[in-house]
């Protein structure tokens, strides 16, 4: 198989079965996704979902955030993993929303990831989520699903991986592809134990063809 023709099949079967995919944080407005996402930073989204209510009752708007402390931000976000340092990055990102953005998220990855917090990653889920633009946030998820897949080939860094997916993902598919790839590593793709058997990917999947399908020909 061509990696035209797994690119193919797999954006067919996608777009067939799972033709509406988004992001699982709760949020209601661009600020509260971008705070969502730099929470959701080895946490999960079901944790982040428990958290941003009363965070973000108390801080709606970066106005209100930037003029909060540290400390107070910590109150709301104890649970999250690394909470010192997401409390701190809060705080600095609604700084300079106010400061130099005038309290508005930014539509671009360049000036996203000027903010505290904001790595490649979250800027990317921004801007595909937000902005609708193709732009491929590659996380744990992402980068073990195209890999096994066979999207992507000896990419080893998650930008690797970016690059990879976007070269062969048609551009008005990359943000819905974005969430296709999370959503597929999170309840079937999983890391320990793939669900490969009630996978609809098998006839394109490269892990499944060279690993399993030989298996069970034994």
């Amino acid at each position: 198989m061509t990696k035209k023709e797994r690119y193919e099949g797999v954006i067919a079967w996608f777009r067939e079965h799972r033709p509406l995919a988004e992001t699982e944080l709760h949020y209601r407005d661009p600020f509260q996704l971008l705070v969502a996402v730099i929470l959701s930073a080895q946490c999960t989204d079901k944790r982040v979902n428990l958290l941003t209510p009363a965070l973000l009752a108390a801080y709606p708007t970066p106005e209100k955030m930037a003029a909060a402390t540290t400390d107070e931000i910590l109150e709301y976000i104890k649970s999250c993993s690394y909470p010192n340092s997401k409390a701190g990055y809060l705080k600095g990102m609604s700084e300079m929303l106010v400061r130099d953005f005038g309290g508005r998220v930014p539509d671009n990855i360049r000036d996203l990831q000027k903010l505290p917090g904001v790595g490649r990653k979250t800027a990317n889920v921004i801007a595909a989520v937000i902005f609708n633009q193709p732009a491929m946030a590659v996380d744990t998820h992402v980068f073990r699903v195209a890999r096994r897949i066979g999207l992507t080939h000896n990419a080893r860094t998650p930008l690797e991986t970016e690059r990879q997916l976007v070269e062969h993902i048609p551009e008005e598919l990359i943000p819905l592809a974005h969430h296709w790839l999370i959503l597929h590593g999170r309840y079937i793709c999983v890391a320990r134990k793939p669900k490969c058997e009630t996978c609809g990917l098998k006839a394109y999947c490269k892990y499944y063809q060279t690993n399993l399908k030989k298996e069970k020909k034994k």
